[in-house]
């Protein structure tokens, strides 16, 4: 096994004599002058941690080689599924030298170009395009930008036809949502309150749903009112009918899993909006997402009885839950994860038309019809193999040259985002566009495999092999497990470099995302938490039995809440793991909610305000977990300075204390802090990505003795 050497020792860092008691606990917490980013001694200590760690990366062996692999499978680029508007297609694509995915219009005449380049906006690589819907006559487009990675969005308006700008720029956009009333005049938006209406610092925490027209001052948009609209709830969506009678508002209360649903009956243009009514609170403790569609009816994909989600309709005028009828019922063995409306050729009558429902099987994508009148089964939509959505979409009520054809953006373990089309009258799904640009994968071997966790319950992993003979390799294992999310087998570049130097690659499907629906996530979060953790020790110690690996060539990634998940592992089974990557993570778990956005989460982890949900908190959290004298795995943080949503905070208090802690010789268990400027939590250009990829990879190579050529 090959290591680079480390050099100079660890930086000093100061452990002070700090106990707090909590709820009875006495919770130590030596780092906590690393929790300012300007405090001189912290500035210090991350410019030697920046030192060392590029350092000792810059040293790691196989770096211009694996550097060409990664740059080669990020090359294929990708196209997306498009969103017709009267007659055009919307869609994304990136070329393969692009660094953002370009927005584009395909006219009715097949004929292309661009309405939005990201990189032609901002040549230096910062600015991302964070959203775009264009209006329901496909003239106008509302989208939103943000700059260095913070998340804080700026919405726009421009003419399609053009590319004047007709509105904005209008800022407190951030995970905002936007929907337009017939006409391209109108539209509704979810904006951030203005500084000064809260408590500083407090701005991300309050939203309001405001109707706008195109072109006014914002400061003379409508409120949009509803009895408990705007009590307690953090995050908004809002939708408008086609015909633009019904407006849907939903709410929820930072990430918790329960929906607050609002509707109202528009009238014509220049009427004010009526007051919302409800049709869900969060006491109703269920998940529902509600629209009303071609046919005039109100339906609602819903937990509601059916932790695998079912569909249901009812008359708008009578939204509630006791009116709600079953359209189609819940599959025991799939998740309901959508519908999309399917109106045949040469009939107009929505009676004749069909559903196109998305499901996941164990987290592997099907298609099925159904009849929208009843819900009948009409049959299935074939798909190419073990692969994901990117995206799903059918002709709008005025591209009627388009019905009866269903867009998919597809993608698998080895094939880039590429988009099939079915056509229903023949029956087929071909492919319409395939990922631009054209790339080599390793000749691999992929397997859907099961195994048993602590408490008995069976667990399922996709795991990808070099074609070849079968034998111990260094392996690379990740996953999430948390807020209901499902991690899906989708076409990943590093996890292909891995496997093309030799490795073997894992993605477990953890208690806590969605998986195998809502209990599945309910298994795995607040006091079941633990369950996710032992999901993963159970799925290593799977793939060592499976004689896949063994425990000095075994490597875990995760990032975010999957931060979370293998800071928690390398604590609680530091023997199991050899190298670890742990990215932009969540790892004090006591003072998590006091920044950035984390006390949005606290319905998912629990909050330390609360004396049980505080026990929950340090049974494993990461930071508290770290024991003097412990020969810890090979670490490397990755942290993110312009992170609005995860504060690197978590990362220099982790990285102080495994440094200080842990009893490996830093030549060979080393711990690194590895930061970035002028990027986020979220999207990156493509040589961002690159670079981080190659940085990470080289280091679990490294230390798993993956060689690297």
């Amino acid at each position: 096994m090959t290591h680079a050497r480390l050099h100079p020792p660890y930086p000093e860092a100061e452990r002070l004599d700090l106990v707090e008691q909590l709820h009875g606990h006495g919770v130590a917490d030596p780092y906590r002058w690393l929790e300012d980013p300007e405090d001189p001694r912290t500035r210090a200590w991350s410019a030697a941690q920046d030192e060392l760690a590029r350092g000792h990366l810059d040293s790691l062996p196989g770096r211009d080689g694996l550097d060409a692999t990664v740059r080669e499978l990020l090359r294929s680029g990708s196209v997306s599924a498009p969103l017709w508007r009267a007659g055009r297609a919307f869609f994304t694509r990136r070329e393969p030298d692009q660094e953002h995915a370009v927005l584009l219009v395909r006219e009715a005449d097949g004929s292309e170009r661009v309405v939005l380049d990201p990189t032609e906006l901002d040549p230096a690589g910062l600015t991302t395009l964070d959203s775009w819907v264009p209006d329901l006559e496909g003239r106008r487009l509302a989208y939103q930008l943000s700059v260095g990675g913070d998340e804080q969005s700026v919405f726009h308006v421009l003419d399609v036809a053009t590319g004047d700008a007709v509105d904005g720029p209008i800022d407190r956009f951030r995970y905002s949502d936007v929907a337009w009333l017939p006409g391209g005049e109108e539209l509704f938006y979810v904006r951030k309150v203005a500084p000064g209406e809260v408590d500083q610092g407090e701005e991300d925490f309050h939203r309001r749903v405001w109707r706008h027209r195109i072109g006014a001052a914002a400061e003379d948009d409508e409120l949009v009112e509803g009895p408990g609209l705007y009590a307690d709830h953090t995050y908004y969506g809002v939708r408008v009918s086609r015909d633009g009678r019904w407006l849907l508002v939903s709410a929820n209360i930072g990430t918790a899993r329960r929906d607050s649903l609002w509707i109202a009956e528009l009238g014509g243009p220049g009427t004010p909006t009526p007051r919302l009514t409800p049709i869900l609170t969060q006491a109703d403790d269920v998940r529902a997402t509600a629209w009303v569609d071609r046919d005039g009816r109100l339906y609602l994909h819903t937990t509601d009885n059916a932790p695998r989600w079912r569909l249901c309709v009812t008359d708008p005028h009578t939204p509630q839950r006791e009116h709600w009828q079953e359209l189609v019922a819940e599959d025991p063995d799939s998740v309901l994860d959508g519908a999309r409306w399917l109106q045949p050729v040469g009939t107009t009558d929505p009676a004749d038309a069909l559903l196109v429902l998305a499901r996941s099987r164990h987290a592997v994508a099907e298609l099925a019809l159904h009849a929208a009148v009843d819900g009948a089964p009409r049959g299935t939509v074939a798909l190419p193999g073990t692969g994901s959505l990117t995206g799903l979409s059918t002709a709008d009520l005025d591209t009627p040259g388009q019905w009866g054809r269903v867009w998919i953006g597809w993608t698998d373990l080895i094939t880039p985002p590429q988009v099939l089309r079915f056509d229903l009258a023949t029956g087929v799904t071909e492919l319409e566009a395939a990922a631009p640009g054209a790339v080599s994968t390793p000749a691999t071997r992929s397997q859907q495999r099961t195994f048993t966790s602590a408490d008995g319950t069976t667990v399922r992993m996709f795991v990808i092999t070099p074609d070849g003979p079968a034998q111990p390799r260094p392996t690379l294992v990740t996953g999430y497990g948390g807020f209901g999310l499902t991690r899906e087998p989708a076409y990943t570049p590093s996890a292909l470099a891995w496997v093309a130097a030799g490795g073997a690659y894992a993605l477990v499907s953890l208690r806590g995302g969605g998986e195998e629906g809502e209990q599945w996530h309910l298994a795995g979060n607040r006091g079941n938490k633990q369950n996710v953790f032992d999901d993963l020790h159970a799925a290593a110690e799977a793939l060592i039995a499976a004689g896949t690996t063994t425990a000095d060539r075994l490597a875990i990634i995760g990032g975010s809440n999957g931060g979370l998940l293998v800071g928690a592992a390398l604590t609680q089974r530091p023997s199991l793991y050899r190298a670890v990557v742990c990215s932009a993570p969540l790892l004090d778990m006591v003072r998590y909610e006091e920044f950035s956005l984390g006390r949005t989460w606290n319905d998912e982890y629990g909050t330390a305000a609360d004396p049980t949900e505080l026990g929950w908190l340090l049974s494993y959290s990461p930071y508290h977990h770290v024991t003097e004298g412990t020969e810890y795995p090979a670490v490397l943080l990755t942290v993110f300075d312009s992170d609005t949503r995860v504060d690197p905070l978590h990362a220099r208090k982790m990285c102080a204390a495994l440094q200080h802690a842990t009893s490996g010789d830093p030549a060979r268990r080393p711990v690194l802090l590895r930061r970035e400027t002028d990027v986020g939590h979220g999207m990156r250009s493509v040589s961002r990505t690159a670079a981080l990829t190659v940085d990470q990879l080289a280091f679990l190579a490294a230390h798993t003795g993956l060689e690297l050529s």
